[in-house]
């Protein structure tokens, strides 16, 4: 029985998706220690406020170099029809989040962001879904407002800012 095409290896590494994602986590990191090229790394034993940034596009440099590189020794799936829905989708999602959290409070942006980007896969399972909408919102109110302090409205529909 033949494979289908999409599950096949092609041996052209240019046309691999492992390689063209490798290089895509390359621009991402670069594009990242780019925003942070102004930030001082600090010096005499210090860490400043570039040290995080900078650091971490190194390593999700490396991490894509080091996928690209692998594409090329070998046969891996090749590059499928490009699909925008996730994408859009999950962009969507954090635009609503930011337009939604200050009206509405981290009570009901947090879970309505969660069930937009699960609009990004054909896939999805709402149960799960919006369980861990919940439990994430759950955490982040813990994290940001009770332990951090932040000033993030959690429902000033309800309770007021």
């Amino acid at each position: 029985m033949d494979m289908p095409r999409s599950k096949r290896g092609t041996s052209v590494p240019l046309l691999r998706q492992d390689f063209l994602g490798g290089l895509a986590i390359i621009a991402v990191a670069a594009f990242v220690y780019w925003l942070a090229r102004n930030l001082p790394a600090g010096a005499s034993g210090g860490i400043g406020p570039g040290t995080l940034p900078k650091g971490l596009a190194v390593l999700l440099g490396v991490l894509g170099a080091v996928l690209s590189g692998a594409a090329l020794y070998e046969q891996g799936p090749p590059v499928e029809r490009l699909s925008f829905r996730g994408p859009l989708f999950i962009l969507g999602a954090l635009v609503v989040f930011g337009l939604t959290v200050r009206p509405l409070g981290l009570v009901a942006a947090g879970p309505l962001a969660l069930v937009i980007a699960g609009l990004a896969s054909d896939e999805v399972r709402w149960g799960e879904t919006l369980a861990f909408g919940v439990l994430m919102t759950a955490f982040c109110i813990g994290l940001f407002k009770l332990a951090l302090g932040l000033p993030i409205p959690l429902a000033p529909w309800l309770l007021g800012y």
